[in-house]
């Protein structure tokens, strides 16, 4: 049974907000020892921009520490600070962006979620972990909130020092039970290949991740999807607003699936209600488009690579691969008690299936290898998908 933890052991730490506090922050930190226990509050459901609106750092022997990015401009010796041990996160790459905005950069890295996921953890959410671990529930109700509202309130100031409170020790527990399970290699590799990691990853044709986006059948309703898609992110850029608070994807969608497409937007109350002209005008667009210039159906693939359900039409053995490639790497995770996504990414997978020719073990690890797996998937994963492809020369 556990027992429910509604407030830091040492209390609710003062907001950093000053110059003068934040260096008496670093003072206190420098006089702690051991890894830096950091995350960050973003307002992804309210603001446009991914910054971070609090950065929260706990240290052993030094407390935690509770700063305020919007009204500090110099993190000059704070970052110096935190580049002397390890960072300890929790889903790093939610993270890593927003603090390396603040010029804040980790020399190594222990990510908790990660070290979960390796471990065959079914739920790796940091307030599931820390029941599991410690018999102890951490207040969550505050998960959605605002935090670019100022000034912050108390209880959003609780909360977040709560999500440091035990992360140290959840990285110390963690880390033995990598180390008793022979993964620990493994996981840090992964954590330094998160370090290399890019903090975006640009998608050509981001507006077709709009929701529901498969329920629209024609060219000319995916135009308008685009067209749409396209005036809200540069509005809602330029606002800094959530972009689903200004147009949500459901009504996107319901205009860009209308039979026929008439020449008017239909009289819906979200499309009145801002910005009337913007949506009217990028509709128009989407209505005025040539043939030529509408878009496919399907997108591009992954990795410049067709969209595997074409595969079948347009490279047969390809497909035949994949398959033997997918069960192949879902038997080893099993056996491994690992998800598949991280025994060897989906991209390495479709990589390897389109791109093989010799089924040879170095022709193998090196498609890998410029896939961007890791050492350790790299020799895992090459014996069962050799024989898994020779498997499919069998059969044919």
């Amino acid at each position: 049974m556990s027992v429910r933890l509604d407030a830091p052991q040492e209390g609710v730490p003062p907001l950093v907000d000053t110059p003068r506090a934040l260096a008496d922050t670093v003072e206190a930190l420098a006089s702690g020892t051991g890894p830096f226990a950091l995350d960050s509050e973003r307002a992804s459901g309210y603001r446009y921009s991914q910054r971070a609106y609090l950065v929260q750092v706990r240290r052993q022997g030094a407390g935690t520490h509770l700063i305020d990015p919007i009204a500090i401009d110099d993190f000059g010796p704070f970052a110096e600070l935190l580049r002397e041990d390890e960072w300890v996160l929790h889903a790093a790459t939610q993270d890593l962006p927003c603090l390396r905005e603040l010029g804040l950069h980790p020399p190594a890295l222990f990510d908790t979620e990660l070290a979960g996921r390796l471990l065959g953890r079914p739920r790796v959410g940091l307030a599931t972990m820390i029941a599991e671990e410690f018999s102890l529930e951490l207040a969550k109700e505050h998960s959605a909130a605002d935090w670019s509202v100022r000034p912050l309130p108390e209880g959003l100031l609780n909360y977040a020092a709560l999500d440091v409170e035990l992360l140290l020790e959840l990285r110390a527990r963690l880390a033995d039970e990598l180390a008793a399970a022979g993964k620990l290699e493994w996981a840090q590799q992964e954590f330094a290949a998160l370090l290399q990691a890019p903090d975006i990853v640009v998608s050509p044709e981001p507006w077709r991740r709009t929701s529901h986006i498969t329920d629209v059948t024609t060219p000319r309703g995916l135009a308008v999807v685009r067209e749409l898609w396209q005036a809200r992110d540069q509005l809602a850029r330029r606002l800094d607003i959530a972009p689903g608070r200004l147009l949500p994807d459901r009504v996107i969608i319901a205009v860009a699936r209308r039979h026929p497409l008439e020449s008017a937007l239909p009289d819906m109350r979200e499309l009145r209600r801002r910005e009337p002209e913007t949506w009217a005008a990028a509709y128009e667009r989407a209505l005025s488009l040539p043939a030529s210039a509408l878009p496919a159906r399907r997108g591009p693939g992954r990795g410049g690579l067709p969209d595997p359900r074409q595969w079948p039409r347009v490279n047969p053995p390809a497909a035949t691969r994949l398959t033997a490639v997918r069960t192949a790497v879902r038997a080893l995770a099993d056996e491994h008690g690992l998800p598949q996504e991280n025994l060897l990414q989906p991209a390495a997978q479709r990589a390897l299936a389109w791109s093989v020719t010799g089924y040879g073990a170095d022709e193998v690890r090196e498609i890998l290898r410029r896939a961007g797996a890791r050492p350790w998937q790299v020799d895992l994963v090459t014996p069962p998908v050799l024989d898994a492809l020779h498997e499919t020369v069998r059969q044919d």
